[in-house]
């Protein structure tokens, strides 16, 4: 009973955090009015940015300081182009956030793999043949015992065992393209 109540201050706690950050995600550096004006007699062409409302977002109010004065100012916030942006950067932290969580226990299961592979290597397959080298693997029997252990693999099937028999399968063919390639002088065609 106390459990459920925990949860649910923990799960009102996340509410109310996210409200307040979704509150204070509306920022100024959330909404703002970029102005793009060519060049213009000698003036050459700048890009302006202000933080500015939506029914501030023109030349007059966004093109600080003003590069021409008089009756030229008319003519060259005509030339000028003026959009109001609006980002939500709780979204974007979010997807950054979703994205890295991904990768980490992405990077986490390659570390367990490979940290793993080891120890289930030398349990299915004994510790006789983690030693064999690349000379050895040339006889005329390079995986007399292979059958055998994969038949034992078989019984307790998962995701690391039919990885192992695809990698079993991969090594038979490439000697096989080795004895033919080297002994036999054949290439495949």
């Amino acid at each position: 009973m106390q459990a459920a109540g925990g949860v649910r201050l923990l799960a009102l706690g996340c509410v109310l955090v996210l409200s307040a950050q979704l509150a204070e995600s509306k920022n100024s550096e959330d909404i703002r009015c970029k102005c793009i004006c060519p060049p213009y007699k000698e003036i050459e062409g700048q890009i302006y940015n202000q933080n500015v409302s939506l029914k501030d977002c023109n030349c007059l109010h966004v093109v600080e300081p003003m590069p021409v004065e008089g009756k030229d100012v008319e003519a060259y916030c005509l030339r000028c182009e003026c959009k109001y942006e609006e980002r939500s950067s709780g979204t974007i932290k979010g997807t950054i956030i979703i994205y890295l969580s991904v990768l980490g226990l992405l990077l986490l299961y390659m570390v367990y793999l490979t940290l793993l592979e080891p120890i289930l290597k030398r349990r299915l397959f004994g510790h006789s043949q983690l030693i064999q080298n690349d000379d050895d693997v040339g006889d005329q029997q390079p995986f007399a015992n292979a059958h055998d252990v994969l038949s034992r693999s078989r019984s307790r099937p998962n995701v690391l065992n039919k990885v192992e028999h695809a990698q079993q399968r991969w090594r038979r063919q490439v000697q096989e393209q080795r004895k033919s390639v080297f002994d036999r002088h054949v290439v495949l065609s």
